[in-house]
């Protein structure tokens, strides 16, 4: 039975299917209005850093064809194939969209959904109406990340200038349009057949089946990619938009010559492109002189002569015309913005966004929980955000005083962006998917709603009072932890003991005893050094400390 997934949900791609050939259907109901769904092969930098991993009508496959747009077929509107174990290194997350083309905007459209098939049988659905957008002309749907293993994550975030703003967010530039260049005849989709009757230890892809397939003439070897029996889908038709699409020019492996890129819609084909100002042949535009191709720039690193430092998300530089990068001129390398663009806000569309080591940002629009944080740490928001108390009740209110582990938070609810920090402290977000982490009262910034949290204790001997206590969060979402200076994390599979003051948090599955040192000259207590009282930690492999390089 397939999941249904809420905007912000994520879960690992094993834990929904065993597959990794997979089709990825996306059905918006929109009467009057056209849809372009494309989807963004990112790097490590959620830029898109390769232009042949921008995948739409006019570029359907990347260059080992592990992602495919397919075209209208089952149902879908639009519907992708992609095969995780044939996706290149550099690529760490595919990112779903879809944009309107021509006038409207998001809140005219009615039900849509993206889901995920494998083996002909629906294993997640995200479903979405218009009533959750207003202006926006483009939506983020769903991304495939990578995080140790490969996982899934409703989106559903609106963007208000349409393909265009995409293209800019993900690091793409968008070409001046010219003479139409002539339409290139496209192969047919691959064609769907049933998944195979005998078990297989993984579904391979297939799309969901029909209620009545007729029976086979003869019986066949069912291939790893299929569709569902009885159906001929015919080759995608695609269609000549007026959108701009990528023009950024890619660098070759050391010793090769690449295959000529498809021509970006508005330029003749095999028209090749100079190099910049002061460019060295086959180097990136903006890239540094020894800078990996796709690598952001470090902050502070000089821009290349002749060029400006990057704008902002959303600005263009000054000077710029409009649709493109200016040829043959050199560009002010100093003033102002670029004194100040190692300091621009970051905006990657996730939920929780370190800004830099001490500052926080939340957005709400993602996920559509309220946060709790700890009272007095914002800094600033925007949007239409509402704070309110959040009381602890009666009872909580004795057990926080009893143990030392009162939080005094407020409730942030509405549709912006808060920004959060306090001290100057280091902010660590940690997101949870149902497992369990411990963290003192006094470590916590802010954290999802959605968490469950209670009072626990820690059992110990020969200091007065006989115990120490802790908060312990579970379930689905992201805490932020706060600590004095940049921590370390180390497993406890060997037994490890740690300074009760210097410790910040420990999972939730290790087992922690308070242990004192016999001394003479006097009793130990709670806040003495680690010589005297510490906490022991051991477990099994995967559980861990973290220790800050300072004593509460």
């Amino acid at each position: 039975m397939a999941r249904e997934f809420q905007r912000g949900h994520k879960a690992k791609i094993s834990d929904l299917t065993p597959g990794t050939d997979l089709y990825v259907g996306v059905q918006i109901a929109a009467p009057g209005l056209t849809f372009d769904s494309s989807c963004f092969g990112l790097d490590a930098n959620e830029q898109l850093s390769d232009d042949r991993y921008f995948i739409f009508f006019n570029q359907p496959k990347s260059p080992e064809e592990s992602i495919q747009l397919l075209g209208a077929q089952s149902g879908d509107t639009e519907s992708f194939r992609v095969t995780l174990d044939r996706i290149p290194a550099n690529i760490h997350r595919l990112s779903f969209t879809a944009t309107i083309d021509g006038a409207g905007q998001m809140s005219q459209i009615g039900p849509g959904y993206i889901r995920i098939v494998a083996g002909g049988e629906e294993v997640v659905r995200y479903a979405f109406t218009g009533s959750e957008f207003t202006t926006e002309r483009a939506v983020m749907l769903g991304d495939f990340y990578l995080k140790d293993v490969w996982r899934f994550a409703a989106v559903g975030q609106g963007f208000d200038g349409g393909l265009e703003a995409l293209l800019k967010n993900f690091g793409g530039e968008v070409a001046e349009e010219e003479a139409p260049a002539a339409q290139q005849p496209q192969g047919a989709a691959p064609s769907f057949a049933p998944p195979p009757q005998a078990a297989a230890p993984a579904p391979a892809f297939g799309a969901p089946a029909p209620a009545a397939p007729p029976a086979p003439q003869a019986p066949q070897p069912a291939p790893a990619f299929g569709a569902p029996a009885g159906q001929a889908p015919a080759a995608p038709q695609p269609q000549m938009h007026s959108a701009p699409t990528m023009a950024a020019p890619m660098t070759p492996p050391a010793g090769t010559v690449p295959p000529p890129a498809p021509s970006p819609y508005g330029q003749p084909p095999q028209q090749p492109q100079q190099p910049q100002y002061g460019q060295v042949p086959g180097q990136m535009p903006g890239q540094v002189p020894g800078q990996m191709p796709g690598q952001a720039p470090q902050p502070g690193m000089p821009s290349p002569y002749g060029q400006q430092a990057p704008a902002p998300y959303g600005q263009q530089p000054p000077g710029m015309p409009q649709g493109g990068m200016p040829q043959g001129m050199p560009q002010a390398g100093g003033g102002l913005q670029a004194a100040l663009q190692p300091y621009r806000e970051t905006a990657t569309g996730q939920r929780w966004t370190p800004q830099n080591q001490q500052l926080m940002r939340v957005d709400l629009t993602m996920g559509g929980m309220p946060v709790l944080a700890r009272q007095g740490s914002m800094v600033m928001y925007q949007g239409k955000v509402d704070f309110s108390y959040k009381g602890a009740g009666f009872a909580g209110r004795v057990v926080g005083n009893a143990t030392g582990q009162e939080m005094q938070l407020m409730r942030c609810t509405g549709r912006g962006q808060v920004f959060l920090a306090e001290d100057g402290s280091h902010l660590h977000p940690i997101e949870l998917q149902g497992d369990g982490i411990c963290v003192s009262a006094e470590n916590v910034l802010a954290f999802d709603e959605s968490l469950q949290h209670e009072v626990r204790r820690i059992e110990g001997h020969g200091i007065p009072g006989g115990a120490l206590f802790t908060m312990m969060f579970q379930g689905t979402g992201t805490v932020v932890v706060k600590t004095h200076g940049i921590p370390v994390i180390l497993p406890v599979t060997p037994t490890t003991f740690a300074d009760c003051n210097a410790v910040v948090a420990w999972s939730a599955a290790s087992q922690v005893i308070l242990s004192s040192q016999v001394r003479l000259r006097r009793n130990a207590y709670p806040g003495h050094s680690g010589e005297t009282v510490n906490l022991q930690f051991r477990g099994a492999p995967g559980n861990f400390i973290v220790v800050q390089p300072y004593e509460v």
